[in-house]
């Protein structure tokens, strides 16, 4: 017995990073209702949320889906919560490169170059540090970089150690062609997270138009003749909707549309569901950044603070053509410390299929990280990388001892690789199961304004539709993307 608790204008499937935004901007006009519908908990107010979740010296771990790699049994962090993953993400706020956005717009996506994103970009953003024509000021987020002097031990000395090492210096990483070491801009002020939740969401609320209906998971998308008409909670209730929007993340997305009948038309009917639109796009092309971490043990306990203040973009010797292809991430904590080494260009793909038609079900995730041979490769030059930048005085000066990590003493590169397989990591960035472009027979999901093909008043707008995964932390490209598609629906 189903019960319609809602009928609304458009009803936006998950609460994360993009749903926020799309729920703020949507709800703009006062004469459009917008219903927002999240898996997870609300917490209204800042006083309410969690000390995780309000932390923004490092990644929390709590509100978590517990979804797992089937191919390894490593956990594959993703957020149960309003805010999503920009409830929990380590707060590092980059945009992707010139050449990532221009190549999306190659590839058929008329829209999406970087001179066309830009606007978006400066749109969301309350720059604290640069005012000029590649930053915004005003905008829902607030962006600033550490100060030297706010610098812990561990990165100060990282920052030194990567200059000997040869790192050119960039005051500025989100200004175009800038490679090299620099502070990292970070939404994070005060030590508190600035989520979309606490941002967007927080702007619009109380907006009588909008409602948000948490701890409420979703089913499937409802559809009648080739139309999305609502959306089929797990509990039974509905809401009727003129569009539908899913922004439910890399991982759900995907997985809502499988169970609503959109995607492989073979791999539904195995599981009883009934085909909608065959598309074989739907969960194929996940992408993540892979990373490794180079670990030294602290000679003195260190006092506390935030972990991730600097960043390294650097072009490896296998990719001639990305402004650059690498990033090291130094942090630690009072023990110990370490520099990350991530391939930002991966050119592995993996996959989200349902384990069953129940919605309760964890999909069943490959990540396939390192598995095209370019990408190990280059993890171990970027593990040499981090190596090297270790053994300068500033940072050596900290350790008590020699690496310790899965890799540690390993110098031939046979050996090497085997460890960093062993000891690589997902960078929590996924995206591109709901892949964007204009043709199905390579892979496409959506089109250039987010609509699934095939499907009237249903729209994809999360990182599920990046094409190709952008050179850097992928956060701010996830909220640039829900902005653009929110001002297509309003004007549309």
């Amino acid at each position: 017995m189903y019960d319609v608790v809602h009928e609304t204008d458009i009803a936006v499937i998950g609460a994360g990073a993009a749903g926020c935004v799309l729920a703020a901007r949507l709800s703009e006009d006062p004469a459009r209702r917008v219903v927002l519908l999240e898996a997870g908990p609300d917490y209204p107010t800042l006083e309410q949320l969690p000390e995780d979740l309000r932390d923004g010296w490092r990644s929390a771990g709590s509100h978590d889906w517990s979804y797992l790699d089937e191919a390894t049994g490593a956990p594959v962090a993703r957020a149960r919560v309003v805010g999503g993953c920009s409830a929990t993400n380590g707060t590092i706020a980059l945009r992707g490169t010139v050449r990532d956005f221009d190549g999306w717009a190659a590839r058929g996506n008329p829209g999406w170059s970087y001179a066309e994103v830009l606007p978006a970009f400066r749109k969301l953003e309350d720059d604290h540090d640069f005012a000029d024509r590649w930053h915004g000021q005003g905008g829902p987020l607030p962006i600033r970089r550490y100060r030297t002097k706010e610098l812990t031990s561990v990165n100060a000395a990282a920052y030194e150690a990567a200059v000997q090492a040869g790192f050119p210096e960039v005051a500025d990483h989100n200004r175009p062609g800038t490679t090299g070491l620099g502070h990292a801009p970070v939404n994070a002020i005060g030590g508190v997270r600035m989520s979309a939740a606490m941002t967007y969401l927080a702007q619009a609320r109380y907006r009588q138009n909008l409602v948000l209906l948490a701890d409420a998971l979703v089913d499937r998308v409802l559809i009648h003749e080739g139309r999305a008409v609502g959306v089929l909670l797990a509990d039974g209730r509905i809401v009727r909707a003129d569009r539908v929007v899913l922004a439910a993340g890399t991982y759900g997305s995907p997985a809502v549309l499988l169970r609503s009948g959109v995607g492989p038309a073979d791999e539904l009917r195995a599981l009883g569901i009934d085909v909608r639109v065959d598309l074989p796009g739907v969960g194929a092309n996940l992408q993540e950044h892979p990373g490794v971490s180079v670990i030294w043990p602290l000679a003195q306990t260190q006092p506390d603070g935030p972990r991730f203040q600097v960043v390294a973009t650097w072009r490896s010797g296998s990719d001639e053509e990305a402004d650059h292809d690498m990033q090291h991430v130094p942090a630690g904590t009072p023990q110990l410390f370490w520099v990350s080494a991530a391939v930002m260009t991966p050119r592995s793909r993996g996959t989200v299929k349902l384990a069953s038609a129940d919605p309760a079900a964890a999909p069943r995730i490959r990540l396939n990280l390192l598995k095209d041979p370019l990408d190990l490769a280059r993890m171990i030059e970027g593990v040499r990388s981090a190596r090297r930048i270790g053994t300068h005085k500033p940072l050596a000066a900290l350790a008590s001892g020699p690496e310790q990590w899965a890799g540690a003493g390993v110098e031939d590169d046979a050996e090497l690789a085997n460890a960093v397989k062993a000891a690589v990591w997902t960078y929590h960035h996924a995206v591109g199961t709901c892949a964007m472009g204009p043709s199905l027979a390579a892979g496409a999901v959506v089109d250039a304004n987010g609509a699934v093909h095939g499907m009237d008043a249903l729209t994809v707008a999360d990182a599920s539709i990046m094409p190709v995964i952008p050179a850097a932390n992928v956060h701010l490209t996830t909220l640039m993307i829900a902005e653009r598609i929110a001002a297509r629906l309003s004007s549309g």
